[in-house]
């Protein structure tokens, strides 16, 4: 008996297996996926398989993996993640992490819960919400609650996003806020080409600019001149020359002015004395007293 239950069991995870197979052969896409442990259903219309523990989804483009994976509908187009997600879609730089995701494979479209984050590689960005809406054919991503936009010396704030992801254009909506290095711009709808950093406000604008101040030059003293010992008979840089210096004479003041004219009633200079005019005569002979010459 118990033989029979483990064929029976066996057999009903080759014929998921195979179905899953040839509904996606049929469109011409490669899809596998592996858990520790799978239980199925294979109704008429509620086909499903549900993956537990170390789940992975693989399909051309995209690889999935999360603590458990659903796998319902026609062909088991739709994919119910929970737990630990994590999307990696190589053809189109996208890193996506959550708690939770559902994705149609046919529509190409995920929607991604609880604190959703996806990271764009391709154009160097992070986009964080409570809800992110990826629809690849659009090349649109809508994101809501608590929205963040990361992109080097970008960051944007608002409660409703759109982002083209061809177009690297951003519109924000619902308290938007902007911050491009210092400056900041508010107002009621803020739309922004990332790539040129272009920026168009409509409704209640709202910014602050801040402009880059240039350094003034400091004003500093300019050095004192070092001290040089004179030597003597020379007269230091900016010093008055002392008595017998070069040019100045005996008896007169620092700075070669004349002395002032002594003052209360001492003797008068004596005056110079002149030069000795010359005689027009010589001058007689001195008068000896004594008469003249005696006769004979």
């Amino acid at each position: 008996m118990c033989g029979k239950r483990r064929n029976s069991r066996a057999l009903t995870a080759c014929a998921a297996l195979l179905l899953v197979s040839q509904s996606l052969s049929a469109d011409t896409q490669t899809f596998t996926y592996s858990g520790d442990s799978m239980s199925t259903v294979l109704a008429e219309g509620n086909q499903q398989a549900l993956l537990k523990g170390h789940a992975r989804v693989d399909t051309n483009d995209m690889r999935i993996t999360a603590d458990q994976i659903l796998l319902f509908g026609k062909d088991f187009v739709y994919a119910q993640a929970s737990g630990n997600v994590h999307v990696v879609d190589a053809k189109r730089g996208l890193d996506l992490r959550s708690q939770n995701l559902f994705y149609d494979r046919d529509q190409k479209i995920s929607r991604i819960t609880g604190d959703a984050v996806m990271a764009d590689v391709k154009n160097e960005m992070v986009v964080k919400g409570g809800f992110i809406e990826d629809r690849d054919t659009e090349k649109l991503t809508i994101v809501q609650i608590g929205v963040r936009i990361l992109k080097k010396d970008i960051v944007c704030r608002a409660e409703f996003a759109k982002y083209w992801r061809d177009k690297k254009l951003v519109e924000l909506s619902g308290m938007p806020w902007v911050s491009r290095r210092d400056d900041i711009y508010q107002a009621a709808r803020i739309t922004m080409n990332l790539d040129t950093e272009d920026i168009s406000l409509e409704g209640d604008v709202q910014g602050t600019i801040q402009s880059e101040k240039k350094e003034q030059p400091s004003s500093t003293q300019p050095a004192a001149a070092p001290e040089t010992q004179s030597t003597p008979g020379t007269t230091p840089p900016g010093a008055a020359p002392g008595p017998g210096a070069p040019g100045s004479s005996p008896g007169s003041p620092p700075g070669g002015s004349p002395p002032p004219a002594p003052s209360g009633s001492g003797p008068a200079p004596a005056p110079a004395p002149t030069a000795p005019t010359s005689p027009s005569q010589p001058p007689s002979p001195p008068d000896t007293g004594k008469g003249g010459t005696s006769g004979g």
